[in-house]
């Protein structure tokens, strides 16, 4: 892990180099922030979606991956997951065949989140999700 960026209230936000260590570690650094907040019920869910956007960002990105938590004040029933990188070309969802060994990540993601999205940053984009928090 290159830093812990913030984990104040509300906000965690983590940079990872770009190694294969780094889905590993992002899995593990949300883990333990879901179960920080209380929100053991999303953690499965929560870190298979950021391991296949952290891998998507290693094989298309060469700089340090970018992952955040968020847990808006006037929406308490939603968890806003982002993950960054500093290629600026926005990913695409794509039907992978039976035999394909990849390319299924972010069918992954549009299934299981809310809603999903991305968005370009200063560098690079963000690619975010929302999940619905458990009442």
């Amino acid at each position: 892990m290159i830093g812990v960026i913030d984990t104040e209230g509300d906000r965690a936000a983590w940079t990872f180099p770009a190694e294969p260590g780094a889905v590993r570690t992002a899995r593990q650094a949300v883990r333990g922030q879901l179960r920080d907040w209380g929100l053991d019920s999303l953690a499965d869910l929560t870190a298979l979606l950021v391991s296949e956007l952290v891998t998507n960002a290693l094989r298309h990105a060469t700089g340090p991956i970018g992952v955040r938590l968020v847990r808006p004040s006037e929406l308490n029933a939603i968890l806003l997951v982002e993950v960054s990188d500093p290629l600026p070309d926005p990913p695409r969802e794509r039907a992978a065949r039976p035999e394909d060994e990849s390319g299924r990540g972010l069918y992954l993601v549009a299934t299981s989140c809310r809603r999903w999205g991305t968005r370009p940053g200063g560098v690079g984009k963000t690619v975010w999700f929302e999940l619905a928090v458990p009442e």
